[in-house]
């Protein structure tokens, strides 16, 4: 082991107090999230085993069950910075309750489940991983377990392993699967309960008791240290903007927290352009204006971040993706028959409406290409592999010649994604997870099925922190997924009423023409509190 590693094992993590001794469930009202208001009857007919239930607090009490429980955790989707210590809270929390049995992992995501693909976890496994960045120990994958033949696979492997309980690590998909077995499980009188925990770098799910997920922090942090060198560079060289896209497919919390870190000249929010209903074209337009009133101080350089997903917020580009995804639906023989690229896009191109038509075939190429190429699981255009940096820098450069302006505008794209995915977690993301670990331990003991573990109040030290159950269903709403309405956990965008937004709009004006730029070396994993301990931005201004 390196001497990184060595020396990191050596941190202690820091948990809630509650979680430090046996506990009992409380139960408070039937939470009632935003997004599921008008869906309850429809999600009461689809969950009618596990939806309507109670939130569940957990508090101390004298002693814990006396029953060995035999427990399986999955990893599910992408990795994100602190799973690792999700699992040693589970496995710890369960040996301080003296309620562990066997500990099983599933490998390589839920797929590991479908077909019985197992390794048994120790003490020393989980202890050699401990405050590790990465799904290593496990690893991951991005299988549904959806379909009726799925469904009894999965029962089937837990049955035979005898389980007691799964846990879920994952994000709004995955804790979405997470409720479709609890709810499946439980219709067969398996004595196996599910539990999921929140993870996502995207920070996309939240809501009134879901803060935050773990591996957010870390990401947001590696990210704001590789563009502060960025930043460094534009004032050595002088002479580059530099169009910095992130990853985030739908929402735009990591843009927003690490522009609140870095202090670029712009940050493109896609949930404003949405509110706006900005187009393309007008996005452009603002970013040119930007160049020129720097051009007017001296300036021919700048810093700007770029959401992953942003095309899909501005509303002509957004019909452009629907019109698309329902013609490649609709005629997916005749597409996958053009042999050529340029018949392809020639071919899409006579499927759209007069706008759209004209909007695809104003983009470049290599744009139409991309959005034409492979789906996802759930048959939306790849946002991802939309190189959005490159796109909004040519089409600055265009409307900068159109004018006939007198800046000087060149620029270099950049995306940052997998660089921030498996990083040692910060000091907040190992306690993090290790406390929703912890949590999970807790509330699979006293029973719970179809439940989140949920860690509140995360603007506290973490001993202050406050263990919760939410029940996954109070989270669901339908949307449609091929062409058909389906239960899932819709995703947080960002919300610009918020204190965090509304400082980003506060210093905008300022940031745009004063080089404000802060010096940001990354995570920092050994020092002083004050750099060491430090919480997401958007928690600080919740």
């Amino acid at each position: 082991m390196d001497s990184f590693s060595l020396a990191r094992k050596k941190f202690e993590v820091r948990f809630p107090d509650t979680l430090k001794v046996p506990t009992r469930l409380s139960k408070g009202d039937t939470p009632e999230i935003v997004s599921a208001k008008n869906f309850r009857k429809d999600i009461k007919t689809l969950f009618p085993i596990t939806s309507g239930q109670s939130l569940s607090r957990l508090g101390e009490c004298e002693k814990s069950p006396s029953e060995k429980f035999r427990v399986g955790v999955v990893f599910s989707g992408g990795p994100a910075s602190g799973g690792h210590n999700v699992i040693a809270g589970l496995y710890e929390g369960l040996v301080a309750l003296d309620c562990l049995g066997e500990m099983v992992g599933f490998l390589n995501g839920p797929g590991g489940i479908i077909h019985n693909r197992t390794t048994v976890l120790s003490a020393t496994h989980v202890a050699d991983y401990k405050n590790t960045g990465g799904f290593d120990l496990l690893g991951s994958g991005r299988d549904k377990i959806e379909s009726d033949e799925h469904l009894k696979m999965a029962a089937n492997t837990v049955s035979k392993l005898e389980l007691d309980a799964l846990v879920v690590i994952g994000g709004d998909d995955s804790n979405t699967n997470a409720a479709v077995l609890a709810e499946y499980f439980a219709s067969k009188d398996l004595k196996n309960r599910v539990l999921g925990v929140p993870k996502t770098i995207d920070g996309d799910l939240q809501n009134e008791y879901v803060e935050m997920t773990f591996g957010f922090h870390t990401a947001t942090q590696v990210y704001a240290g590789q563009v502060s060198h960025i930043a460094r560079d534009i004032l050595s060289s002088r002479k580059y903007y530099h169009f910095v896209r992130l990853m985030g497919r739908a929402a735009s919390h990591i843009a927003q927290e690490v522009a609140l870190n870095i202090k670029p000249n712009k940050v493109l929010i896609s949930e404003e352009i949405y509110e706006n209903k900005s187009t393309l074209s007008q996005v452009v337009s603002d970013l040119v204006d930007l160049v020129e009133k720097r051009s007017k101080s001296g300036k021919e350089y700048g810093l700007v971040l770029i959401p992953e997903g942003i095309v899909e917020f501005m509303p002509d580009v957004q019909l452009l993706i629907a019109e698309l995804s329902d013609a490649m639906s609709k005629y997916s023989e005749e597409f996958e028959a053009a042999s050529e690229i340029t018949k392809k896009i020639s071919l899409v191109s006579t499927w759209l409406q007069a706008q759209s038509k004209e909007l695809f075939l104003d983009l470049p190429k290599s744009v139409q290409e991309q959005l034409i190429a492979d789906r996802d699981p759930h048959g939306n255009v790849q946002v991802s592999k939309i190189e959005t940096e490159k796109l909004l820098g040519w089409m600055v450069e265009t409307e900068l010649k159109e004018r006939k302006s007198a800046s000087k505008f060149n620029f270099q794209p950049h995306f940052f994604g997998y660089e921030g995915r498996c990083a040692p977690p910060t000091n907040f993301d190992a306690n993090y997870g290790y406390s929703l670990g912890r949590t999970a331990a807790h509330l699979l003991v006293q029973g719970c099925n179809g439940v989140m573990a949920v860690v509140a109040s995360l603007q506290n030290p973490p001993e202050k922190w406050q263990p919760l159950g939410v029940p996954l269903t109070s989270m669901m709403a339908l949307e449609k997924r091929h062409g058909k309405m389906k239960p899932v956990i819709k995703k947080a965008l960002v919300e610009t009423n918020r204190k965090a937004f509304q400082e980003l709009k506060r210093q905008e004006a300022v940031w745009a023409v004063e080089d404000h730029y802060t010096v940001f070396a990354g995570p920092h994993y050994f020092g002083p509190s004050e750099l060491v301990d430090l919480i997401p931005k958007i928690l600080e201004l919740r």
